[in-house]
């Protein structure tokens, strides 16, 4: 049986929970909703307080949707309880971030700025002028924001230069003199 699968869900007391006939969830709780369809083969049964994904059978796509089940409604849970956030640093000399509205202004050394509007449900924050908070109630949707912005200006290995996640390490590579005198 999957590990992550079997492991119950606690929901708090102000989180309310849908599961409608065509297995689509609805997890609700301080203004905040999250709503997404899981797989038909899969059951969400709520007992005292808990949540538990059960399988129809030990089939390995029943084995696999199974954790990954488990996994989403977690996230959901955590989404609309606690948030999910994601830190990125912006490193370079003149490389910086303004806000402009609701969108936010880069300066990554292009020639021109670079405009980036958030999606519905992602709050985007500036710490100084050099770090971005990524927040939202859905985890997918904040990482995968959080990439878009890092794509914008990928860090490079030769000087660190770019847009770069705040937990990430740059593996720094010796430029053009870094390999002279190894004949």
């Amino acid at each position: 049986m999957s590990r992550i699968g079997r492991m119950p869900i606690k929901v708090p007391a102000n989180v309310k929970i849908e599961v409608d006939d065509n297995n689509t969830i609805v997890v609700e709780a301080g203004g905040k909703r999250l709503e997404r369809t899981l797989a038909a083969a899969m059951k969400v049964v709520r007992e005292d307080g808990e949540l538990r994904i059960e399988r129809p059978s030990d089939a390995r796509e029943h084995r696999a949707l199974h954790g990954l089940t488990r996994s989403l409604v977690a996230n959901m849970v955590v989404g609309v309880t606690e948030g999910f956030t994601r830190r990125l640093e912006i490193n370079g000399v003149g490389y910086r971030a303004m806000r402009v509205g609701d969108m936010l202004m880069f300066q990554l050394g292009f020639s021109h700025p670079v405009a980036f509007e958030a999606p519905p449900g992602v709050t985007l924050a500036l710490e100084g002028n050099n770090r971005v908070i990524v927040s939202g109630a859905d985890k997918e949707l904040v990482g995968e924001t959080a990439a878009r912005i890092r794509r914008i200006r990928p860090p490079e290995p030769y000087k660190g230069k770019g847009i770069k996640y705040a937990e990430e390490t740059i593996r720094r590579k010796a430029g053009k003199a870094g390999g002279k005198g190894k004949k």
